[in-house]
């Protein structure tokens, strides 16, 4: 069981590096993985609408921002994630309005930084500590890590998906003792034990 949840998160890992920030200056860092959708605890329907909001949101954005780059959409179950940096407050408040204007949009956090282009040093510290807080999150026995999406910027580290109160506070607890993280911030939706039990049963 441990060696095919290492399986898929290796597959996972190596998506999130090919899609780092660094590579492309407006990320939509979608669940690209298909051998993951099985294990997913959001329903199929979800995941594919989460990619829809995601492609959508960053060709509106090109529009709606006078320099699209250095911002990076995750939607998880229609919540979404805005992160990375703009050059103005009104950058900030016409990436969230082009967001909400999407179809199944349920929720935006807006964590978007008046800062202009991150550097290219920055970006990298990022991926490398997303990529040890995944790991982190997998070496820890009472956690599943293919449910959690970790994404991070500028040092502070934000985590989604849907768990129990418990596995909330765990994930959080570990991500904090990684290397190089400065701040841990949950934007998790919470189920109940029994539902996460009734959620984490492979899809068909």
């Amino acid at each position: 069981m441990k060696t095919h949840a290492r399986l898929t998160f290796a597959a996972a890992l190596l998506a999130s590096v090919l899609a780092a920030p660094g590579c492309v200056p407006l990320v939509a860092t979608g669940a690209a993985v298909g051998t993951l959708a099985a294990l997913d605890r959001r329903t199929l329907g979800a995941q594919t609408e989460d990619q829809e909001i995601e492609v959508r949101a960053a060709n509106r954005m090109r529009d709606a921002l006078k320099q699209p780059g250095g911002v990076s959409v995750t939607s998880f179950n229609r919540k979404v994630l805005l992160t990375g940096q703009v050059a103005s407050e009104d950058d900030k408040r016409a990436a969230e309005a082009a967001v909400a204007a999407l179809p199944n949009v349920r929720s935006i956090h807006n964590e978007l930084q008046v800062l202009g282009r991150p550097s290219l040093a920055t970006s990298a510290a990022d991926t490398s500590i997303t990529a040890r807080v995944k790991a982190a999150l997998l070496d820890a026995q009472d956690l599943h890590a293919n449910v959690i999406k970790v994404v991070t910027e500028s040092g502070t580290v934000y985590l989604m998906g849907l768990v129990s109160r418990r596995e909330a506070e765990r994930a959080a607890q570990v991500a904090s003792r990684v290397a190089g993280v400065q701040r841990v911030v949950t934007v998790f939706e919470y189920i109940t034990e029994e539902e996460v039990k009734r959620v984490s049963q492979p899809k068909q």
